[in-house]
């Protein structure tokens, strides 16, 4: 039986997209009225973890509202690899590259939210504004990448030597801005119970390497309807709760576009009516790492991102594995049905809405985790 060939899964009849993004949405408010309380910033509407989201979250369905039928009408329609799940055949022609919209829906209005908050000090604009250009620049690479898809009609967009070049490049311009600031002195990462690790010179090459690494897994984990978009908006509000008081405008920068991922999802739960693409996917990498190093909370980053670390592991391994045991005639074994790993749970018997829903209960528990040990 060959991947394509692999049966249709069963549905649940009692989880669907819409139900799934509700319960998330309402789990995402309590967290983030939660956190607010906790922080003493209920009520405080200039500098919120709550109102930010929620704001964003119904701007971006507005802006959706527009952007979505110019995107079906510009012809945007995804290619679909012909060697994955069956299922996965009849999305062919969704339109893809949301990320154009949501990405700066939330930047612009965490912008203007830091811009009018008393919580946030001129001396944070600078670390904001860096994290939205690594954003940017970031989500530029994965427009490129959705652009050259969608000419050449194929599921191959850049070169992945070029696309690893761009990203290396905005990376180590991003830490060229933080060792300025720093005066040149490289960051000692800090750890749980207020140890902390000094790499020295090294922790710009780990710098370089998260932001690149972070970039690619939520890439890679971008390949079910409202995957990366529930995941993406858990992590980002967890990140925010975690720099809230050290840096504010970072925290509404977190929540701003955790609820530009949430309102995204009016469009993108299943079954999608668009794709976020490598604009969206690639960007929301960005900004995980972009405020992880910024903020120096790499640790709580690694185990917020243990799901997007997953799915990359995965197609390493898978790809690792297959090399290792080749044969005479140039075939080698799987170890897993298909990568990434959420593929591989879809092949084995899973529904879409499963693995997804199984996801985000995974996300919101590392989440807590990351908070804990921060």
């Amino acid at each position: 039986m060959t991947l394509v060939d692999t049966p249709f899964p069963k549905r649940s009849p009692w989880l669907s997209g819409t139900s799934a993004s509700i319960v998330l949405g309402m789990i995402l408010t309590a967290a983030a009225l939660l956190f607010d309380w906790h922080g003493d910033r209920l009520f405080d509407f200039g500098f919120s973890l709550t109102l930010p989201f929620w704001v964003t979250a119904a701007a971006t369905i507005a802006v959706g509202y527009r952007i979505v039928p110019l995107l079906r009408w510009w012809k945007t329609g995804q290619v679909i690899r012909d060697d994955g799940p069956q299922a996965h055949l009849k999305k062919a022609g969704t339109p893809t590259m949301g990320g154009i919209f949501f990405v700066p829906t939330g930047i612009l209005l965490a912008l203007l939210w830091a811009e009018i908050s008393p919580a946030v000090q001129p001396i944070d604009t600078e670390p904001l504004l860096a994290v939205c250009g690594i954003t940017l620049a970031y989500g530029f690479v994965g427009w490129l990448d959705d652009w050259q898809v969608l000419r050449q009609k194929s599921n191959k967009g850049i070169s992945p030597k070029m696309k690893l070049a761009l990203q290396i490049g905005f990376a180590i311009a991003f830490c060229a801005w933080l060792s300025l600031r720093t005066g040149g002195a490289a960051m000692a990462i800090a750890l749980p119970f207020g140890m902390t690790l000094s790499l020295g010179i090294g922790f710009w090459f780990l710098a370089v390497f998260v932001l690149t690494a972070e970039s690619n897994s939520t890439n890679l984990t971008d390949g079910l309807d409202g995957l990366m978009g529930g995941t993406g908006a858990i992590a980002l509000l967890g990140l925010g709760a975690i720099v809230a008081t050290t840096y504010p405008s970072l925290a509404l920068f977190c929540a701003c576009l955790s609820g530009g991922c949430y309102g995204f999802l009016a469009y993108n739960r299943n079954p999608a009516k668009v794709f976020m693409g490598d604009t969206g996917s690639l960007a929301l990498g960005g900004a995980l790492a972009g405020v992880g190093i910024v903020a120096n909370v790499l640790f709580p980053l690694l185990i917020l991102s243990g799901i997007f670390f997953v799915e990359a592991v995965s197609v390493m391994a898978q790809v690792g594995y297959y090399k290792a045991t080749k044969n005479e005639a140039g075939v080698g074994k799987r170890l897993f049905k298909m990568s990434p790993f959420h593929h591989h749970l879809e092949l084995s018997g899973w529904s879409e809405l499963q693995v997804v829903a199984a996801f985000y209960v995974v996300g919101g528990v590392l989440a807590v985790l990351a908070l804990l040990v921060r």
